[in-house]
């Protein structure tokens, strides 16, 4: 496995697959900060270069960090399908990102390749593609799930309605709920983050959303985004959950700095089909984002984008109805400007799609990272281009409990009618019939008016 080559008459070698593919990988602050980032940008490069003449085989064979070491890695490694693989191994990174590429590959023939593919692998490919590559490709990939509605048809953009508030008032969260839906928002999932992480507390916002939902006949799925052993907890004392959320890693320390184990998300994916409310199949939902493994110091000298695609890989072993990356939220110690915040989002994106997830996005940022809402919208844009299946709005796109900045509900309808893109055929169909949209798709008069839901 050839790991120097020679770029500008100068020679660059990389001691191993783990520097190797920290060097290629693009600028990210985290990796800045973890000491594994290239020095200069001839030396990204000359990693790129050695990176693309690798074969799939090479990767697998030297993994960044052995199953025998990590619960991930053995999942990943698990659940490759070995006739698939044995097809491709011998293709260069080169040759899989060409083929990923091509006019003639398809949704179905990407779908073929993908379970003889590792995480790696996976990551690899990313690394040797620019923005627009990330964009297109992924634009290729229809990842359709079902909970209590389906969602991820071509042509449609999904949306979770995050109404957060600073202290768990139900009258403000039906309020923002409200207003969300005013505007077509919520197909995917009406969740709240809670500040109050107790079973109670779980208990009275599940129900209270739950009671919404059904006395508007709204098509749509509820989650309160506690510890997955809280809503467990709450589930098994009747409160009613569509799905069971919980934020996951790309490595098991990491994952136990989150309270979680592979075995634990077996069992909430089984309690959720015995005891929850969403008729599924689908019934999981994963968080994820950049740099959660370093901010742990769990990263085990890995970049912060192959981690990332780690976290995918851990994630389809359990079939989840929607994952989504919060991709400027942890900070610019990760991810430091706008640059490195859209790059990570594409990135994230085209990952999770290759690995056929139900891939969404929280496009935020925080106040102290060098990025503003012009930056978001963009990178918005470049997301439902890319076929994104869901993206995540707060009120008025500031989040007053997470303080944090993310899309707001008037920019998700924004990207859908300048995109011609529609909600979930069964949403659309609702709110259709509630007044809010036309039969086009396109927003009425009664729009952005949440007293339709007043009586």
């Amino acid at each position: 496995m050839k790991l120097k080559t020679t770029y500008l008459g100068e020679v660059h070698s990389f001691s191993d697959l783990k520097d190797l593919f920290a060097k290629a990988n693009e600028e990210k602050s985290g990796d800045r900060l973890a000491g594994i980032a290239a020095e200069t940008v001839q030396e990204r490069i000359a990693a790129k270069e050695v990176l693309s003449g690798l074969t799939l085989a090479d990767i697998r064979n030297h993994p960044l960090l052995p199953p025998e070491e990590d619960e991930v890695s053995r999942m990943i490694d698990g659940s490759v399908n070995e006739r698939t693989y044995s097809s491709i191994k011998n293709w260069s990174v080169a040759e899989l990102r060409e083929y990923i590429l091509s006019n003639q590959t398809t949704d179905r023939d990407l779908k073929r390749i993908s379970n003889g593919l590792t995480s790696e692998m996976i990551a690899a490919v990313a690394k040797l593609m620019s923005n627009m590559d990330l964009v297109y490709a992924a634009n290729k990939i229809e990842v359709l799930t079902k909970s209590n509605i389906t969602i991820g048809h071509k042509g449609t953009l999904s949306s979770r309605l995050q109404p957060n508030h600073p202290t768990d008032d139900v009258e403000g969260i039906i309020a923002s709920i409200k207003d969300g839906l005013s505007y077509g928002i919520g197909d995917a999932v009406i969740g709240i983050n809670p500040v109050d992480d107790s079973v109670e507390s779980v208990k009275r916002l599940l129900h209270a959303t739950h009671d919404f939902i059904r006395d508007w006949k709204i098509p749509t799925q509820n989650c309160v985004l506690a510890h997955v052993t809280t809503q467990m907890k709450a589930i098994r004392q009747g409160a009613p959950a569509d799905m069971i959320f919980q934020s996951i890693a790309g490595t098991e320390k990491a994952n136990h700095s989150f309270g979680i184990t592979a075995e634990l998300l077996h069992e909430a994916n089984e309690l959720a089909r015995r005891e929850g409310t969403g008729t599924g199949p689908q019934l999981l939902y994963f968080e994820t984002g950049q740099g959660s493994e370093l901010s742990a110091e769990a990263h085990h000298g890995i970049d912060q984008m192959t981690l990332e695609a780690r976290n995918y890989g851990f994630a389809r072993c359990y079939n989840p109805f929607i994952v989504n990356t919060v991709v400027g939220f942890i900070g610019p110690e990760y991810l430091y400007n706008n640059k490195q915040i859209i790059r990570a989002g594409l990135e994230d994106h085209f990952m999770g799609k290759m690995h056929l997830l139900p891939m969404g996005v929280d496009v935020c940022y925080t106040n102290h990272a060098k990025a503003d809402q012009n930056d978001m919208e963009d990178l918005g844009v470049l997301l439902t281009a890319a076929g994104v299946n869901f993206l995540i709005s707060a009120p008025m796109g500031d989040d007053c409990m997470l303080n944090y900045q993310s899309l707001s509900y008037h920019d998700i309808a924004t990207l859908r009618q300048t995109m011609n893109k529609r909600v979930a055929p069964e949403f659309h169909r609702w709110l259709v019939d509630m007044g809010i949209l036309s039969n086009n798709g396109w927003l009425t008069e009664m729009a952005g008016n949440p007293t339709i839901f007043n009586r």
